[in-house]
């Protein structure tokens, strides 16, 4: 993606698709995003971090109390430098959008 508007509006708008973020991201988040663009993080690897972090609060161990919601995009980062640095085998990606949207069936909604 080249357009730095279309690509921000992309991740803010996969951020705010997850069940535990808000509704609308923040300016920070804006920011954020912005600096994903600048330093050419693909939009794929952006969307696969923020399922995986998403997945991995939803797969805890039983009576632990549950996780604040996420309120900011800053949450993702390790993971998006994570996933930037060890790519996930092609297919991946959808294989995280079905085990969320399975997961986030017991999540309330917003």
């Amino acid at each position: 993606m080249t357009d730095p508007a279309a690509y921000i509006a992309a991740v803010l708008q996969l951020y705010a698709d997850l069940p535990d973020t808000p509704i609308h991201a923040g300016t920070p988040d804006q920011w954020l995003a912005r600096r994903f663009f600048d330093d050419l993080i693909p939009l794929n690897i952006v969307e696969a971090a923020l399922l995986l972090g998403s997945l991995r609060r939803f797969v805890r161990p039983p009576g632990l109390p549950p996780l604040p919601p996420i309120r900011s995009l800053a949450y993702f980062r390790p993971v998006i430098d994570e996933l930037h640095a060890h790519p996930l085998p092609d297919g991946y990606l959808d294989y995280l959008r079905l085990k969320l949207q399975r997961a986030s069936q017991s999540f309330p909604a917003k």
